[in-house]
């Protein structure tokens, strides 16, 4: 089965400037996508210092969706949410006071990679923190998701003044460039051997081996019902899990949520975008109502996905009735796409006019 790699160098334009990001993809590019890989075949996407956090969303949910192993290389720098002390991607236009709205959140990785068989995933990454993420960082971690691969380093930040380069990546390219592909723990070991120091202090080594048995987590049998396009199926086996969930826990638990999320997803890959808008709007508002703030990260992308797919509902009368119930939602939660609100009310009069 054909693979799927995502290439994503990302550094922002400008003061915030700490790490020459594109510069890898040349080295990057010269490899073979089925070394890349590790598949006789696969697809390639290049996302050279991309300058909005939802073209980045967009690209990795596509290779998040597709069949058959999935390789994504980062390289760039971490800058926090100084709001809510996440770590997040910078972006072309991102600086520390726009993070928020500018930036790609690290934990969106981890959202679009949940369904994914465990395994079937790995995550090379090369990154330079700033002195906020750095710090966060010595209390923290960075985290994929369970099932994911995890290999790299998060170097801190270079002296004033210097820029500096993505020397594991680069290491890692040209190790695969010879056309072998070494199990991972080994291509991993090798290529911090070759990188260099940066800014005389030692960085922080990314390593977590998805063969690592997972427990029996039923996401497996649901992932491949619908990637094998038995949608029903995954979605009444999801659905008895949430009912299980509510049982135990009760319907505003995360345990329940994180089904009712899988549901959600489960309906976008069926095509159903009305019926995953309908249960975003619905995590969203238990959310609310469990007195979550509006600002909470899992508030606020449950409100951007039920958003999302509601752009795709092409029944007037569906999206209509699905916009008013969003429109009430992004009063609440305005999200961090300056706009979103105004989008949701033009949209709703061109659908009267519809109707």
């Amino acid at each position: 089965m054909p693979g799927t790699v995502l290439l994503l160098a990302a550094s922002p334009v400008g003061k915030g400037y700490l790490v020459d990001a594109a510069s890898v993809l040349p080295v990057l590019a010269a490899v073979s996508p089925a070394v890349l890989s590790g598949t006789e075949t696969a697809n390639v996407v290049e996302l050279a210092d991309p300058l909005e956090p939802q073209a980045v969303l967009t690209r990795l949910r596509a290779a998040a969706a597709a069949p058959g192993p999935l390789t994504l290389f980062v390289t760039g720098q971490l800058q926090l949410d100084r709001r809510q002390r996440l770590p997040h991607l910078a972006l072309a236009r991102t600086t520390p006071a726009t993070v928020r709205y500018t930036a790609f959140p690290w934990h969106w990785i981890a959202e679009e990679l949940r369904l994914r068989p465990p395994g079937t995933t790995t995550v090379l990454a090369d990154l330079h923190a700033d002195a906020e993420s750095w710090d966060h960082l010595a209390t923290g971690t960075l985290a994929v998701g369970p099932g994911v691969g995890l290999y790299g380093r998060v170097a801190p930040p270079p002296p004033r003044r210097t820029v500096a380069a993505p020397t594991y990546m680069k290491a890692v390219a040209t190790l695969l460039r010879s056309g072998h592909r070494p199990a991972l723990p080994l291509l991993h070991e090798q290529a911090l051997a070759r990188a260099e120091g940066d800014g005389g202090r030692p960085g922080i080594v990314l390593a977590v081996d998805a063969r690592v048995p997972a427990a029996p987590d039923p996401h497996a049998a649901i992932t491949a019902a619908a990637q094998a396009g038995r949608h029903d199926e995954a979605a009444a086996l999801a659905g008895r899990r949430e009912q299980e969930a509510v049982r135990a826990w009760g319907a505003a638990s995360e345990e329940a949520l994180h089904w009712a999320e899988v549901r959600a997803d489960l309906a976008m890959l069926a095509g159903d975008a009305a019926g995953s808008c309908r249960v975003w709007l619905a995590v969203a508002t238990v959310r609310l109502d469990a007195g979550q703030a509006a600002d909470a990260p899992a508030v606020e992308s449950a409100v951007d996905r039920a958003h999302h797919q509601w752009g795709r509902v092409e029944d007037p009368l569906r999206a209509r009735e699905l916009g008013l119930a969003l429109a009430g939602l992004r009063l609440r939660v305005p999200g961090r796409r300056r706009g979103a609100l105004d989008h949701v009310q033009r949209e709703l009069s061109r659908l009267e006019a519809q109707v």
